[in-house]
Formats: C-alpha cells, structure tokens, sequence
C-alpha cells in the first residue's frame, strides 16, 4: 500500500538531492493504525529537525512512506519497491511479525533496517549485519512485567491469547518465568471463547490475574468490559504487557475501565532537555500527548542520521555502523550491541517501566515497578 507523500519530501524545492529513507508503518486497519500514526509522527518530526539543521552532509532527509496495515505480504512488497527507489535505509514498524518480514527481506537485499517498536526476540531466523533496532526485546521488558506480577503476589495468571507468532512468544516468556518461582500460567485461546464467556473460565480458574495477549480494539475492549462487569472478578487484575493501555484511543474507548491496567512502557519517568522538547512538539503534531512509539520512531531518524553524516549513504557501509554509534536520544544515550539470543544489533536497553493508568485522572501514569540500576537521563529546567 502506498501512504500519501510525506511533508518532508518538501525538501526538494531546494534543488538539492534527497538522502531518502524509507518508512514503514502500519497506518490502516487491520493494522493499529494509531500506533502507526505515532511511530510516522515521531519519524517525521525528527527529519524536520535534521533538516532545520542543515541535513546530513548538505543533503535533506526525504521519507518515502509505506503502509504495512500489519500484512507481511504488503511489507515485503513495500522492502521490494523502495529498494529500487533508492532508499538508503530503512525505518520503523509496529507489528513484530512484519518486521520480522521487513527484516527477511532486508537481509537479503542487503538494505539496512533500523526497526523502531518492533520486539519479538527472533527478528531475524539467523545472525545479520544488516539490522538494528530500537525498541527492547520482548524478553527483557516481559521478564521485567513477570517480576512485577510476582511482587504483586499473583502466581495464578490467566493469558487470553489469539493464535499469532508474537503472543506465543510472550506466552513462553511469561511461562518460562514464572513457573520456576511457583507461578502457573493458564492459557485461554480467545479464538475458541468470547469475551462475555471468559469470566466464566476465570472464575473456574481461580486466577488472580488476566493479561491481554490479544489485539486491539478487538477482542481487549470487550474482554476488559466483560470482566470488569462481572461481580465475581472485582478483585482480579488485568494486566496488558505489550502496551495496548499507552495509546490516548484506549483512554478514550474505556474511559475509568481502561484504568489501573499495568503495561509496559518504554519511557524514563522524567524525560531530559531533548526528551522535553520532543515531547511538546509531538503533542502540537498529533493533538495529544505522545506515546512511548512516538519517542521511538524520533530515535530512530536520530541514529539514521548520525550513521549517514558519520559513513554516507552506500548501504553497506551504514550498516557496519551500528556498533560504532553513540547517539542522544530523547530517552537516553543510544549504542548498539549483541545480547544473548538476540541476532540483531540491539540498543541495551531502553527505560522500562511497569505502568498504569491513574484511576482518578486516566490522562496521567502512575509508575508501578521498574528496572533497578537504569541510568535516569538528565532532567529539564523544571522538571
């Protein structure tokens, strides 16, 4: 799918030759379009900034969009197309299983990729040069969200799950965690069970708490309304690791049922000066606040450039950079490395933090449990 021209590609009144990037982004439905729209933000509002700058080398940055719409088939033919194009790299993604296409494809073609928000832990089937990324590793920030639940005293955790490569692979994560420090994780195929039978199945369980492993808005909507409108299971806690509370359409759809949903979050609890600035020109660009993927997709542009100022635009040689960048973020000091079982080029780690949504103000986060030891970044005039 082609996504209409991005306001960047405006450089060209200059006469001057763009530096092109492809992005990549799920941008309608079947994908989740808003998350989508907050990763092309961030992506653009960052190549607006480096070309206010003066560019890389004298030369603008141009982005050449694409809508995956979380299709694999559609993300390869997208890889494909901007190949020819020209792009020197490639950028972005939501949707773990299409980046893990977007990965395939790169690979082969030898266009260097540096996915944004994508975490499934095997990105790739075997070892490449050719991609990075941002975002961490499902198995670190869900290992992280497993040590909150058991601190949190919830050893019987129901998963309502739907058949995909990315939830089996939290569901393994969660099992392979808890189940050694006397947890149990009692799986629940949400393809098999409506929402309005699941309270049923979690009395009979007696789990203290439900995560969503599902997609959104549908089923976790209803499934969230099922089980807070059950008597029952006022005392159950729902949890949703990979994040569907973050985005302002959540707040939106739930209202006060959307609240005290703890997630993962990939954002410091107080951001430094660019982090700051970042955030209030994001929040003018989108008319809301700005999620973590947002943040994501402008340290994603910020390390492009920086390997394009430092190496230039031939492929190989931007992808050779990866472990020798060093870049401020607006979350923290961007460098890349090989962590154990990862066969990308990782940022480790960006801030993770267990959060939720604040009851009593849903606009607003409440920081339940976080990584001991992480570097806090500098904090803004203020702040």
């Amino acid at each position: 799918m082609t996504a209409p021209p991005s306001p960047t590609a405006a450089d060209h009144r200059t006469g001057t030759p763009t530096v092109r990037i492809g992005a990549l982004a799920p941008l309608t439905r079947p994908g989740w379009a808003e998350a989508g729209h907050h990763l092309l933000a961030g992506l653009e509002l960052a190549v607006h900034d480096v070309n206010a700058a003066g560019g890389v080398g004298g030369r603008p940055l141009e982005l050449v969009v694409r809508d995956t719409a979380a299709d694999p088939r559609e993300a390869e033919a997208a890889v494909d197309e901007l190949a020819l194009l020209g792009v020197a790299a490639l950028a972005g993604e939501y949707h773990s299983v299409v980046a893990r296409a977007v990965a395939a494809r790169a690979d082969a073609l030898g266009v260097p990729f540096l996915c944004s928000s994508a975490v499934l832990d095997g990105l790739t089937d075997r070892p490449t040069e050719w991609v990075a990324r941002i975002a961490p590793a499902q198995s670190h920030g869900w290992r992280l969200y497993a040590d909150f639940l058991l601190g949190a005293g919830h050893t019987r955790v129901a998963v309502a799950t739907q058949p995909s490569l990315y939830w089996a692979s939290g569901t393994r994560i969660l099992r392979d965690h808890l189940t050694p420090r006397g947890g149990k994780v009692i799986e629940l195929d949400m393809s098999a069970l409506t929402p309005s039978a699941l309270p049923d199945r979690l009395a009979e369980e007696g789990a203290t708490a439900l995560l969503l492993l599902v997609g959104h808005p549908e089923p976790a909507v209803p499934i969230v309304e099922s089980v807070r409108g059950d008597r029952r299971l006022s005392g159950m806690l729902i949890g949703a690791p990979a994040g569907q509370p973050e985005l302002p359409e959540w707040a939106t759809l739930l209202g006060t049922d959307g609240a005290s949903i703890p997630f993962l979050r990939y954002l410091p609890e107080r951001l430094g000066p660019l982090g700051t600035r970042v955030e209030a020109a994001l929040r003018e660009r989108l008319g809301a606040a700005p999620s973590f993927v947002a943040f994501e997709g402008y340290d994603t542009i910020a390390v492009l450039a920086e390997a394009l100022r430092t190496h230039g635009t031939d492929r190989a040689r931007i992808a050779a950079s990866w472990p020798g960048i060093a870049v401020e973020g607006t979350r923290g000091t961007i460098r890349f490395s090989r962590p154990a079982g990862i066969d990308v080029w990782q940022w480790g780690w960006a801030p993770v933090r267990v959060v939720d949504r604040d009851p009593s103000a849903t606009d607003r986060f409440r920081v339940l449990h976080e990584e001991r030891g992480h570097p806090r970044p500098p904090l803004a005039p203020g702040r």
